[in-house]
């Protein structure tokens, strides 16, 4: 069971390039930090972990086969692909319909909570470029020895910890400067369309993005 990990130094290799390459913003940190500033350290923490959830999909996904789907079927991919750039349309849509007492860091409620959690786990699981990363990141750190499809689910796993332990610093710093662009001048009034136009921005980027290319 020892050979399910790879050896100190390849594992120790294997961190440092997690942390790198958690540490770089892309839409799951756009979408924690921009919950954090605007709404607090709760909803920036809640998002946190339902994008870990959604990544931990996709390296479980990746290593059952899924990202060798996406990667030979383009309709697949697309579809997945716009779906996910579809959602973050909608949830710009609806940040921008949102009344503004929704948009400020004051008693969120538990219900509230579940949907930031719930939006920021779909918004990682509707991203194919995920599981094409991991499909094509965890390999190099695998060994012939051990079952192929229980390094995957187990390196993965190490590499969705160290994102989490990476997204939950950039939420509590997003969320520690919140109270104070709260207190500006109309932040507040024009915080829902900030939100909106970030995440409408982000689907849009998502469509247009190259097909299979990058993470």
């Amino acid at each position: 069971m020892h050979e399910l990990w790879p050896a100190w130094p390849l594992f120790s290799a294997f961190l440092m390039a997690a942390f790198v390459l958690a540490v770089t913003p892309g839409p799951g940190v756009f979408y924690i930090v921009t919950r954090s500033l605007l709404q607090g350290r709760r909803f920036g923490l809640a998002s946190v972990a339902g994008v870990a959830l959604g990544n931990l999909g996709n390296a479980i996904g990746a290593s059952l086969g899924l990202a060798a789907v996406l990667a030979v079927s383009s309709v697949a991919f697309t579809a997945i692909k716009y779906a996910g750039a579809l959602y973050l349309v909608y949830l710009g849509i609806q940040a921008i319909r949102a009344p503004r007492a929704q948009m400020t860091a004051v008693a969120p409620k538990a219900a509230s909570l579940k949907r930031i959690f719930r939006d920021g786990f779909v918004v990682a699981l509707l991203n194919p470029k995920t599981a094409l990363f991991f499909a094509a990141f965890l390999p190099q750190f695998m060994s012939a020895r051990a079952p192929s499809v229980l390094q995957s689910i187990a390196l993965g796993s190490v590499f969705v910890a160290v994102a989490a332990i990476t997204d939950t610093a950039y939420a509590l710093t997003a969320g520690t400067i919140a109270p104070a662009l709260a207190r500006a001048g109309g932040v507040r009034s024009v915080g829902r369309y900030i939100t909106g136009g970030a995440f409408i921005g982000l689907g849009v980027f998502t469509a247009l993005a190259g097909s299979r290319s990058g993470k």
